[in-house]
């Protein structure tokens, strides 16, 4: 996670807070102190900084915190409560025009992800029951309309091109298009440059002026520091952008750009892009991300993966197996893929309250062992997964050759299994039922998403 470093550090300073039981202003001060310099060492903009720590040395000093009986837990909810205010304190939603379709403009410097990210937003909007239609309007770099039409073929979303002619006609042309044809929602996308320019400013200036789009949403890598924010205030201040997309926060980047850019720029993050997958794109939820920062993880947005990936129909059948102590290979497989389609395992355990990258450092999270397994599975017969019984040292010999590991992989897959039937066995119906109420406690539909 980006802002794995400053995790680290603000965990450490409110566990020497809790330490102390009673603090005392020159506590407070100290790990006030300590807040500014890990603020700063993730790249967050001095200015940003400096007010940010007065708001919460404020709010910190105050008698009815170093009064209380946890005061450590009371500055801790103080910080918490100034980073989600600081990243624009709630969800900012895409603005729906009133008479369709909505036309969002997408800008950003080249290497930003702009082309990429755009088509995933798109992808974001289909899933919402949206009509998108992405147009290629980019023509100052070569390979972008051919790029737009292979991503929105992967998405299965349309692309609207004209070739190299003049890209306010071809927004135009791509708008009425929409309007034929029924799209409800436009992504114009638009040139880049390596830098910001005048050239460049005044092309989607004479665009945002032809076309009056909905939103003018500026694309920015996070990986890029404060350069990420001075190219947010260039844009802010040519187009009046109306939010912006943060590329690449599941990388190592220090994460500044995410905590500076609202305060510099006034204008909400509207949208995260967290993998190189083209379904790795969320909505920014500041409280959430303030939640991670402070290793006090982001259940919801956990639930939520968890929900995206999971099949109800396929819920209610592995209850009923569970019930009757039938899983197969095949039923451990499927659960195997619908974890996969979370995401990486690093990125799950990092939604978990306390564990950060510290807390993993003794652990192995082996994203390749889930790749192995399935592997072993898929090359065992449909007979061999229905009844794994019937696996004698040449049939195991040959799955080990057939998915390029070794036959003692082979019988740690099935040891694996044969711990989890016994489990299912020792459980009642009552047992599931009550797994079953939890997981729906949790939000999950039909219950875990995993066996």
């Amino acid at each position: 996670m980006a802002f794995e470093g400053l995790t680290e550090k603000l965990s450490a300073t409110f566990k020497r807070l809790r330490g102390k039981g009673r603090l005392t202003q020159g506590d407070v001060k100290e790990a006030m102190r300590e807040i500014r310099l890990a603020l700063l060492e993730a790249d967050v903009n001095y200015k940003v900084v400096k007010e940010f720590v007065a708001k919460v040395t404020e709010r910190a000093v105050g008698s009815d915190v170093l009064e209380s009986l946890t005061p450590a837990q009371m500055i801790v909810k103080i910080v918490n409560e100034e980073l989600t205010a600081l990243m624009g304190g709630g969800e900012s939603k895409l603005t729906v025009s009133s008479s369709p379709p909505t036309v969002v403009m997408l800008t950003g410097l080249n290497g930003t992800g702009k082309t990429t990210n755009g088509a995933k937003l798109a992808g974001l909007m289909k899933k919402q029951g949206k009509r998108p239609l992405l147009v290629a309007c980019d023509t100052f770099r070569p390979a972008a309309i051919h790029q737009l039409e292979v991503v929105g073929q992967q998405l299965d979303v349309p692309v609207f091109q004209m070739g190299q002619g003049d890209p306010v006609e071809i927004a135009q042309a791509g708008i009425a298009h929409a309007k034929q044809h029924g799209n409800d929602i436009v992504f114009l996308d638009t040139a880049g440059r390596l830098h910001v320019d005048q050239e460049l400013m005044e092309q989607l200036q004479v665009m945002k002026r032809a076309v009056q789009p909905t939103e003018i949403l500026l694309i920015v890598d996070a990986m890029i520091g404060q350069d990420a924010v001075n190219a947010a205030r260039a844009f802010d201040d040519a187009l009046d952008i109306t939010g912006v997309m943060l590329t690449k926060l599941d990388g190592d980047a220090r994460g500044g750009a995410a905590l500076s850019i609202r305060a510099v720029t006034g204008k909400p993050i509207k949208f995260a892009g967290v993998g190189e997958k083209l379904d790795q794109v969320e909505v920014f939820h500041p409280d959430r991300m303030a939640s991670r920062i402070l290793g006090m993880g982001d259940v919801l947005s956990l639930i939520e993966k968890a929900e995206a990936s999971f099949d109800e129909k396929k819920a209610a059948e592995l209850e009923q197996k569970m019930r009757k102590n039938r899983l197969t290979l095949s039923d451990f497989y499927d659960q195997l893929v619908q974890l996969k389609s979370m995401g990486s395992l690093s990125d799950i355990m990092g939604m978990l309250p306390g564990v950060n990258g510290k807390t993993l450092e003794g652990a192995s999270v082996d994203e390749s062992a889930l790749t192995r397994t399935e592997a072993i599975i898929l090359s065992m017969t449909p007979e061999e997964r229905e009844n794994p019984s019937i696996l004698g040292s040449s049939r195991k010999k040959r799955i080990a050759a057939g998915s390029g590991t070794q036959v003692v992989d082979v019988n740690r897959l099935l040891k694996q299994f044969e711990m989890m039937q016994q489990m299912t066995r020792q459980m009642s119906g009552k047992g599931m039922k009550r797994m079953a109420r939890m997981g729906k406690m949790k939000g999950m539909k039909g219950g875990f998403p995993f066996g």
